[in-house]
């Protein structure tokens, strides 16, 4: 009788699994090395990720060297640039500062074979490596991720549109701005220019944003309402609020209690437990739904527990012990 060989690529997986816990840093850092030069990528794309997760920056050069090593034949080493996707990713966590490897990456383009045409998988790779490039000596940093705006992969245009808000400056958002009225295909990259110009440009950056609250879009102005919650700047929460007082009826009533729950800003909070006596059942239903995000807070538990007794709707009651349930 044969028995069945071990698969060394899924003993070393299950290693790394059991390695995600581990409380000697030193130790860790040892094993790691040996499993960034497997040959597996997926091997390598695990430890990677655990060095990320525990902040190991003694393992910077040998996930350099990994790096390195893979993109000598990326379409052979490395299917689906899921290796190098996380090495980028720890590299930048990890604060590293060098360009070449963010250049490299930022440059990558790996079409794979799909059901349909071609894909191409390493958009994600060229988002985090414009994030990390900006923030390096790289002299021409800000003029090739302002080229990866424009990547046919909405991925890469969203981490070109975090670059310019965490490193870009002022130009940065000046360009974000350009991009937000320009529009793009994918929601997902105007919502990332809304929440960039927010933290970058945050006093002065209100009022634009805020201009998309209307949009004849629904996917642009939910971007925006929730972009402006986020925010969690007061002028941001009356914008919110004021158009909560517009919106009769939709699916937008559902977005906007969202964002003014997750705000986490007091008056957002007292201003939806204030409409739990007031308005209708189906309405503070779903107010109930939107602040079970805080239902860790005993004030904002004892605030809606209260409304919905007051009430004394069923439906309110069943929605306040579904949601909050401990």
């Amino acid at each position: 009788m044969r028995i069945p060989r071990s698969d060394p690529t899924q003993q070393a997986l299950e290693r790394l699994t059991a390695l995600r816990i581990s409380t000697d840093s030193t130790a860790l850092a040892k094993e790691l090395t040996a499993y960034l030069g497997n040959r597996s990528n997926l091997v390598i794309a695990k430890a990677a990720k655990i060095a990320r997760e525990q902040g190991l920056s003694a393992l910077v050069p040998e996930l350099v060297l990994a790096f390195e090593k893979l993109m000598r034949d990326p379409a052979r080493l490395d299917k689906r640039c899921a290796a190098v996707t996380e090495i980028a990713s720890a590299l930048y966590e990890l604060d590293y500062c060098e360009p070449e490897v963010y250049a490299q990456g930022m440059r990558h383009v790996q079409m794979e074979a799909s059901f349909g045409p071609p894909v191409d998988v390493a958009a994600a790779l060229r988002g985090i490596c414009a994030q990390g490039l900006v923030r390096t000596r790289y002299p021409q940093a800000l003029a090739e991720v302002v080229s990866l705006l424009v990547d046919s992969q909405a991925p890469a245009r969203v981490g070109a549109a975090r670059a310019l808000a965490s490193n870009g400056e002022d130009a940065g958002v000046l360009v974000l701005r350009l991009k937000a009225l320009v529009g793009d295909p994918d929601p997902e990259v105007i919502a990332e220019c809304f929440s960039g110009l927010l933290a970058a440009d945050r006093e002065h950056s209100i009022e634009f944003v805020a201009g998309y609250i209307d949009a004849g879009d629904g996917e642009i102005s939910e971007a925006a309402i929730l972009a402006l919650g986020a925010s969690r700047l007061p002028k941001a929460i009356d914008v919110l609020k004021d158009k909560w007082e517009r919106t009769v009826r939709g699916p937008l009533r559902k977005t906007l209690l969202l964002a003014l729950a997750t705000s986490r800003d007091e008056g957002a909070l007292n201003f939806l437990v204030s409409l739990l006596d007031s308005a209708s059942v189906e309405t503070a239903s779903n107010i109930v739904t939107a602040l079970a995000v805080h239902k860790n807070s005993e004030r904002i538990r004892q605030a809606v527990s209260a409304a919905a007794d007051r009430r004394r709707d069923r439906v309110l009651l069943d929605a306040f012990r579904r949601d909050f349930a401990e």
